[in-house]
């Protein structure tokens, strides 16, 4: 159960973040991340309100400051798919994604099987070739600066909702995507940056509320079944459907090291199940 939520995860994150490429690309970045995540945080709250939940002060909390993490993280992504090539940008942000909830599950106790721990060892490798870059375009180059910074919000995410309890419901997960808000709007305003959406194209990304609230939810059911060092580093996997759609809808290249970067995703996530 939790391979199956974390693999929806990563392939509802993946499209969004597509999504959320082609949007930054017609309007302002900003505008875009706000309007997503106004989007996913409605979507999100109307699902806590139709399923039980029961969450504490400290589940709350949790939600908050996870919600601090992903407004910043996805500020920054959205602002390097807006220059760069989305086969750059988001498979970069995966890495902090993956390895800061990983070695935080693991130090506070999580003790996958062998053949799950090799699966996430697999992971990794199959996440810095899919991320590999060799390109000489300035802007570019500034892509691969936001992706990082974008992993490490991705990543404090990701720790904060593995911390909310099971019976806690989707309350957090609305309360951490509409924080979010807050995180995109103080580092638009610190990097003098229009975030208010008045740009009429930025209020398509309106359809990506339902993906957002699917990939956070997959993500935070899957750590109910699940240990956070191996979910994490699944859902983690999501810019092989961002790098599979770029590459058939807008033609960018599939490099061959991309590729075994593919192959790599496809065995880690075997042997993760396997074990």
């Amino acid at each position: 159960m939790a391979i199956a939520l974390s693999l929806l995860s990563a392939l509802a994150y993946g499209i969004s973040d597509f999504l959320g490429g082609i949007f930054a690309k017609r309007s302002s970045p900003w505008q875009v991340a706000i309007v997503g995540q106004m989007s996913s945080g409605v979507f999100s709250l109307l699902a806590a309100v139709l399923l039980a939940g029961s969450p504490t002060g400290t589940d709350l909390a949790y939600g908050a400051l996870a919600g601090l993490g992903g407004g910043f993280g996805v500020a920054f992504l959205y602002r390097g798919l807006a220059t760069a090539r989305m086969g750059v940008v988001a498979p970069i942000s995966a890495i902090g994604t993956a390895l800061i909830p990983a070695a935080v599950g693991l130090a506070t106790g999580d003790r996958p099987s062998e053949l799950a721990l090799l699966g996430v060892l697999f992971a990794f490798p199959a996440i810095a070739l899919i991320s590999r870059v060799v390109d000489d375009n300035p802007a570019h180059r500034g892509g691969v600066i936001d992706g990082v910074i974008a992993g490490v919000g991705f990543g404090l995410l990701f720790t904060f909702l593995g911390q909310i309890g099971e019976d806690a419901g989707l309350y957090p997960l609305a309360l951490s995507q509409l924080t979010s808000l807050v995180s995109v709007a103080v580092t638009a305003i610190v990097l003098r940056q229009v975030w208010i959406p008045r740009d009429r194209r930025a209020w398509g990304a309106v359809v990506m509320g339902p993906l957002g609230a699917t990939a956070q939810g997959a993500f935070l059911y899957a750590t109910h079944h699940g240990l956070l060092s191996i979910v994490s580093v699944i859902s983690s996997l999501y810019p092989a459907s961002t790098v599979l759609l770029a590459a058939v809808v807008l033609r960018e290249k599939i490099h061959g090291w991309q590729g075994v970067g593919l192959v790599f995703a496809a065995l880690a996530v075997t042997l993760v199940a396997a074990g």
